[in-house]
């Protein structure tokens, strides 16, 4: 099934779809088959199996919030529409509108997906046991062509659909996850050819779809320019639906019910605070009080947890959403100017803590996920860990932080083969001191048992490299300056 073109990129994620909604009856014994789609909002999973419901010839229903009878009747009239099957009285409940599906006729693999499922879950929360019991030996799924999908924005309802004990573990053939667009097809979608301005818009927006046309009316800035009066007439214009969008995202998780208390844990780590010690002493709690609130931000993919890959135990979290970030560092504290339409006298007066608090760790992600995609053209040898991490230097009574570091795969009882460590600078010029520093963590490592023989020290610079490390560059093969033009390349 070949994909729309109006669905821009989606490759791997279409096929995916089509293999499934395809499956062959051999390969299910001529029974159903269930697949998960899951997604944070606004990612255009809707779109995708919408797409992939015309060009398969299936089916597509969206759940609302509503009970569970009003919910019923509205999926006996969606089925009934498009199997041309007549249904009388509305299904008493899930056990017959579950059996009902599976027992349509259908002359061929019909693909049928039910969004928003985690609206259906809440007012019934035996739904998942109902499908299992339907897939299982002797219900009416066994001999059903139906290739049914359940795709919800709920990460955490999503998660715990296949998760421990869930009547659903081991029932999926298809586990699809619906990520935001990868940094260089962002700018791509966004029409951004400029690096620089593309790194900006990402560090605000990311790479969510909806974003670009539906949050914004279609407005993209123009030029690096350009880029101050966009941030002004989008993310900080009360009247677009990008303003409250960071709120809203927050506010749609069931699992969080002390806003207040999870908009404190998300602005300690926008502030820099990605320690669990840190972020309790920001928000004034005790260490073992914040493990909840993490735990149920993590579930909700709204942060990340990523171990610091020198000290084995301690963790760091960064927010996965950049337009949190955005919100925490720059929005939420002054909210009542925003409000009152004074975003110009706000932006001029926070526009440094953005590029410090928000692009520089932000460029620092992009980088690590430009290291791991293309690791063996940069450094003869391809990652099969990127993250970060800090080495003690006891001699100078001090450490150093790495903001880029791969390893290869790990050999058994062997040492790791440190592959390359890096540093990352968004607006001061990268020179010899960077250098150095990255040396003297490399000698570090060395005498603590890693392989850094073939190590490629790497500078990723924002703002550029001075003439004097440019021409160490050339004649050590070992010294690699990444610009922003390579980093979209």
């Amino acid at each position: 099934m070949e994909k729309p073109s109006r669905i821009f990129g989606r490759s791997r994620e279409w096929d995916g779809l089509a293999a499934f909604a395809g499956t062959p009856p051999e390969a299910t014994q001529g029974g159903a088959a269930l697949g998960i789609v899951s997604g944070r909002r606004r990612q255009g999973k809707s779109f995708l199996l919408q797409a992939m419901a015309e060009t398969a010839g299936g089916m597509y229903f969206a759940a609302t919030e509503a009970t569970e009878t009003e919910s019923l009747r509205l999926f006996a009239e969606t089925l009934s529409r498009h199997t041309g099957e007549f249904i009388g009285a509305p299904p008493r409940d899930w056990n017959e509108a579950i059996a009902h599906l599976f027992r349509s006729s259908w002359d061929r693999p019909a693909f049928i997906a039910i969004d928003e499922f985690p609206f259906l879950s809440k007012t019934s929360p035996a739904l998942p046991s109902i499908i299992q019991r339907e897939l299982g030996p002797g219900g009416s799924g066994r001999t059903s062509p139906v290739r049914l999908v359940l795709c919800g924005s709920a990460m955490s309802v999503m998660g715990n659909l296949l998760a421990g004990q869930a009547p659903l573990r081991g029932r999926a053939s298809l586990e699809l996850v619906v990520q935001p667009f990868q940094y260089r097809k962002a700018a791509r979608f966004w029409g951004i050819t400029d690096p620089r301005l593309a790194v900006l818009v990402h560090a605000v927006v990311g790479g969510t779809p909806a974003y670009r046309y539906e949050f914004t009316r279609g407005d993209a800035p123009s030029s690096i320019e350009d880029f101050d009066p966009w941030v002004v007439r989008t993310a900080l214009n009360p009247q677009t639906p990008l303003f409250r969008e960071a709120r809203y995202l927050l506010a749609e998780e069931s699992a969080i019910r002390d806003p207040a208390l999870y908009h404190s844990v998300l602005a300690a780590i926008a502030a820099g605070n990605t320690t669990n010690g840190g972020i309790a002493n920001f928000i004034g709690r005790r260490s073992d009080q914040i493990s909840h609130p993490l735990n149920v931000l993590e579930d909700c993919a709204l942060i990340a947890r990523e171990p610091d890959l020198f000290r084995p135990g301690r963790s760091h979290y960064r927010i996965v959403e950049p337009l949190i970030t955005f919100y925490e560092a720059i929005m939420r504290k002054r909210w009542a100017e925003l409000e009152i339409h004074r975003a110009e006298q706000v932006w001029a007066t926070t526009r440094q803590t953005f590029l410090t608090q928000v692009v520089g760790p932000h460029l620092e992600s992009l980088c690590r996920s430009f290291a791991l995609d293309a690791g063996a053209d940069l450094f003869g040898e391809q990652p099969s860990e990127v993250g970060s991490g800090i080495i003690n230097d006891p001699a100078n009574r001090t450490q150093i932080e790495i903001d880029v570091v791969a390893f290869s795969a790990q050999q058994s009882n062997g040492p790791r083969q440190v592959v390359s460590l890096g540093e990352v600078k968004w607006g001061e010029v990268i020179g010899l001191d960077h250098l150095r520093r990255l040396r003297r963590a490399r000698d570090l490592l060395q005498n603590k048992s890693y392989h850094t023989e073939n190590t490629v020290l790497a500078l990723y610079g924002g703002a550029g490299f001075t003439e004097e490390l440019r021409a160490v560059a050339t004649t050590d093969d070992q010294v690699l300056l990444i610009d922003l033009e390579r980093l979209y390349s």
